[in-house]
């Protein structure tokens, strides 16, 4: 009796299933070059004949090889990773930098990670930087815009190569940031061009750098108009803390228009101003800071002060590659802001 038996996939001419993954050697044979070669081509190495590369690369395709990270950084010692400390929260510019960031990274062939401060104490700094360290980070991105944090980066128990966001310090040789004094100074004087006088900021948080400039930048444009600059209240940069302000300003002699620090707190005046039956800019002329995705979206939609985090954190990568020997085309550290006119403005009535 003949049993009649389904061919296996070697006997049909197929590559028997793989049951690992592959490895150097494996890369080496396909390529037909040495294991050292192949090695070359991972690290990078400048002196080899680009068809000899070009064959290594095809073959690590073909075999779906991708170099342990942990074994090259061995070899190189470099271990490909950019840490980034980060601030506890959700805020939207620290965000879309860190955003950014990781996008201009991954371009440059390096992997992020990331350690969130818990608080401002130097306890869990130290926690959250020590992280990093283990993980044998080749250079530090500090996104962490509070004024404890720059202090904090003064003592430093490791030496890393670094930049800093948002540091304004003229002795800081690692800051980039958004000019902040610049665009405070626009929001105020696009208020001032329309005829306004009597203009309050709605400041941010005390202890943020970005609070701190944004006042600068609004008191120098008043003293420069000879204007009385000292109706400044805080919030907390939520729309919440905009919409308890705009109640308060309504209960004693509102002002013509308000300069708020980011565009939440702009949103939550706007509510406090509708809900007494007042009108955005025919009663009050807004202007928010950060040009965040909604605000051409907000009713009416929002005049702001737009920052570029595509291009800060674009910069903070390439300042950081620069200082690791990374060949890179380098751009200033401050990236300026721009004003957008939409409709939550006008000359005062």
């Amino acid at each position: 009796m003949t049993v009649n038996s389904e061919p296996t996939p070697s006997s049909a001419g197929q590559p028997p299933a793989r049951s690992r993954s592959a490895n150097i050697r494996d890369v080496a044979k396909a390529a037909g070059v040495s294991h050292q070669t192949v090695s070359r081509v991972i690290n990078g190495h400048p002196s080899l004949r680009e068809s000899t590369r070009q064959r290594v690369l095809d073959a690590m395709e073909a075999l779906q090889f991708r170099p342990n990270r942990a074994a090259r950084s061995l070899v190189t010692s470099r271990s490909g990773m950019i840490g980034v400390l980060v601030t506890n929260g959700t805020y939207f510019g620290p965000a879309s930098t860190r955003a950014a960031i990781e996008s201009a990274a991954s371009t440059a062939g390096y992997l992020v990670d990331t350690a969130t401060l818990t608080s401002l104490e130097e306890t869990a700094f130290k926690e959250a930087l020590g992280r990093l360290v283990d993980h044998a980070v080749e250079g530090l991105i500090v996104l962490a815009p509070q004024e404890a944090t720059l202090r904090q980066l003064a003592h430093l128990p490791v030496k890393l190569p670094m930049v800093t966001v948002h540091s304004t310090s003229a002795a800081d040789d690692h800051g980039l940031s958004v000019d902040q004094v610049a665009g405070a100074r626009l929001a105020t004087r696009h208020l001032l061009e329309l005829g306004h006088r009597s203009i309050a900021h709605v400041a941010g948080p005390d202890g943020w750098v970005e609070s701190n400039e944004r006042i600068r930048g609004f008191r120098t444009e008043m003293a420069n108009w000879g204007l009385d600059s000292s109706w400044i209240v805080t919030g907390d940069w939520t729309s919440d803390s905009g919409f308890r302000i705009g109640q308060d300003l309504l209960a004693a002699d509102p002002p013509t228009a308000v300069f708020s620090s980011n565009d939440q707190m702009a949103l939550g005046l706007m509510h406090a101003y509708g809900d007494r039956g007042l009108r955005v800019p025919e009663d009050i002329s807004i202007v928010g800071f950060d040009d965040v995705p909604d605000a051409r979206h907000f009713a009416p939609p929002l005049t702001t002060v737009r920052q570029d985090f595509d291009e800060l954190g674009r910069r903070c990568v390439a300042h950081l590659l620069t200082q690791l020997g990374v060949p890179v085309q380098n751009a200033p550290r401050t990236v300026v802001p721009e004003l957008i006119v939409r409709r939550s403005t006008a000359a005062p009535s």
